[in-house]
């Protein structure tokens, strides 16, 4: 039987991070990831592969994944692709909203100049799942970090008992494994068995929506530009995708990767065809604003739902991340907020344990102290992101008063500089 002052249920991005996070400041944690040990080889196979999927990281993000030593091998890689603007715009409306380094990308004629703005400049950087796991595996595996953290890879948690405040949780592995803990922390995504087995409730909201993902290589390049249109179907995303082969590198910022929010059913109906036929609707939907698409890779679909956990945290538990919430893609700020969630559970756990001279860890009051700060700035987000939706797609969206109401308000926000300069501000969220 091991007894650990943390237990991290899930070895996802936000998990690892907070694992690394507590064994930077030499404080005991063991992780377990129900997914399989990655050999260097396996690695190095899904890494040979385009993902069609990408986190935009914000600043915060970056300098947290730096904290941990993650960032400083994203960045070495070259699998990353920064952006220094955000373009938002409707189709057939009046405004458009244009964050961040505007003028310098609209003087650069070139992609090395745009290159270079987004490097001193830029708002966020659009990284592939995998390249941000392969870099905290990398650093999970590191020597000043192995003394304190220990990784249990390929084993599920399958029962999980509360044995009093004072010892914390008792969680039994699938391979009979028993481990005791002061605090566990779950990090195990949306479907969390951590919450279900701490019977806390969740607050769930359909959108009636899908997502189509896919990579696509358009005729125009992305110039360190994240574009998001508001259509009536609902909204979508061209980011800016890391070229990784010596084909791109000699023709750059052409790979974007697309969040195509769509009714349900016209997605479903929509991922029945040919994947050129999808290319030619996709860039009629985007008003063709990179132009034609060449090629369509890697088309996947998801279905939309918002959801907030009623509390974040009971005795001798807390959850952060996917666990806690989730929000609607149409802003990107999903794996941000879970990261803001590692940065203020970390600190918060760190702060009362140095306060009260080494004597407390994972106490109620620090995890609701915690649930203070993160849950009514999760909520807000959630419930903003469901008014943007509602305001851009779906029917009552398209009545003429809404129309008005949006046009001119997107008009008006995009002349205020100092507003527009806040905006950038809070999407880097720094």
């Amino acid at each position: 039987m091991k007894n650990n002052h943390t237990l991290i249920i899930g070895g996802g991005i936000v998990g690892a991070t907070l694992a690394l996070k507590l064994a930077q400041a030499e404080m005991p944690v063991t992780m377990i990831d129900a997914r399989p040990e990655r050999s260097e080889s396996d690695w190095q196979q899904v890494l040979g592969k385009r993902d069609a999927r990408v986190y935009a990281l914000s600043l915060a993000s970056i300098n947290l994944l730096k904290d941990v030593g993650a960032w400083q091998k994203i960045a070495a890689s070259e699998r990353k692709a920064d952006y220094s603007q955000m373009q938002v715009w409707q189709l057939n409306g009046r405004g458009e909203l244009l964050f961040g380094d505007s003028d310098d990308a609209n003087n650069s004629n070139d992609s090395s100049n745009s290159n270079q703005n987004s490097e001193t400049k830029m708002l966020g950087s659009m990284v592939e799942p995998a390249v941000i796991e392969y870099a905290l595996w990398q650093r999970l595996t590191a020597s000043d970090i192995s003394q304190y953290l220990t990784v249990i890879d390929g084993q599920k948690v399958v029962d999980m008992d509360w044995l009093g405040s004072a010892q914390g949780y008792r969680v039994m592995l699938y391979d009979g494994t028993v481990i005791d803990t002061r605090l566990l922390v779950g990090a195990d995504g949306r479907s969390s068995f951590v919450r279900r087995q701490a019977a806390i409730e969740l607050d769930v909201l359909d959108y009636n929506q899908t997502a189509i993902c896919c990579a696509i290589q358009t005729d125009k390049p992305h110039r360190a530009t994240a574009r998001q249109a508001m259509l009536p179907t609902g909204t979508l995303a061209l980011l800016p995708l890391a070229d990784i082969t010596d084909e791109d590198k000699a023709n750059p910022q052409h790979w974007q990767s697309i969040v195509w929010t769509l009714p349900r059913n016209q997605a479903l109906a929509l991922l029945e065809e040919t994947p050129r036929y999808i290319a030619d609707k996709l860039a009629a939907a985007s008003n063709y604003e990179l132009g034609a698409i060449r090629e369509i890779e890697s088309i996947a679909s998801f279905p939309l739902t918002a959801q907030q956990a009623k509390s974040y945290v009971a005795d001798n538990l807390v959850l952060i991340g996917d666990a806690a919430h989730g929000v609607h893609p149409l802003a990107g700020q999903g794996l941000n907020l879970g990261m803001l969630d590692v940065e203020a559970l970390s600190e918060q756990l760190m702060h009362d344990f140095a306060r009260s001279g080494g004597t407390l860890w994972g106490s109620n009051q620090t995890l609701r102290t915690y649930e203070r700060l993160r849950r009514p700035h999760n909520s807000l987000m959630m419930h903003s992101f469901s008014a943007l939706n509602w305001l851009f797609a779906g029917s009552l969206a398209q009545m003429r008063p809404i129309q008005q109401l949006r046009n001119e308000g997107m008009y008006r926000v995009s002349k205020i500089k100092p507003l527009m300069r806040l905006f950038a501000k809070q999407a880097s969220g720094v």
